[in-house]
């Protein structure tokens, strides 16, 4: 994919700022002490992250601010829908997962879907804590980013929440199911 096709027109812009700032002033409780002025502000002058956060929300992943980091000067976004994205479902693990499989292939790997779409797969640690602030992932379940040396024996890492608790589970990494997507991470 070529830098022109990762532009947003200012029309897209404008929609995408009006739905962010709605959802950060809905969920406050996500981002307290943050002001939309400033995230706005920032959002503006980083027109290479535009797109990526355009692709969040265009595949379903209601991205909202979850942080300000003071140390790097970015704000930090993960998908925030109630349930994994479905725009980014039925997915195996990654790019070495898809090849392997022989028959009935998914049409791409979450691992390879999040570097087009130029962000990161949230790890168990920011899973556990996107699953602070609300109940995401009770009916469906996500991907996240799995050690190497699990990977490497052929493993994947997913998680999702039931009966108020956060689990982590274990498949093939060429496995993929409906209900089964990604999160993503931006820092902007």
């Amino acid at each position: 994919m070529n830098d022109n096709t990762k532009k947003i027109t200012q029309n897209q812009l404008d929609e995408l700022l009006k739905t962010l700032k709605s959802r950060f002033e809905k969920n406050m409780h996500r981002h307290e002490g943050l002001d939309w002025e400033d995230v706005q502000a920032k959002l503006e002058t980083s027109h290479d992250k535009l797109w990526s956060l355009q692709q969040m929300e265009k595949t379903g992943g209601e991205p909202d601010v979850i942080a300000y980091d003071e140390q790097s000067n970015e704000y930090i976004f993960y998908d925030c829908s109630a349930e994994s994205p479905k725009g980014r479902r039925s997915l195996c693990y990654d790019r070495e997962a898809l090849e392997a499989r022989q028959k009935h292939k998914p049409e791409n790997s979450a691992m390879d879907m999040a570097a087009e779409m130029g962000i990161e797969i949230l790890t168990e640690a920011q899973y556990r804590e996107l699953q602070t602030l609300g109940e995401f992932d009770t009916k469906t379940s996500s991907w996240v980013k799995t050690p190497e040396d699990i990977r490497a024996l052929g493993g994947a890492l997913y998680c999702d929440r039931r009966y108020d608790t956060i689990f982590v589970y274990h498949n093939g990494a060429e496995s993929y199911y409906a209900s089964r997507g990604f999160r993503g991470r931006l820092a902007i």
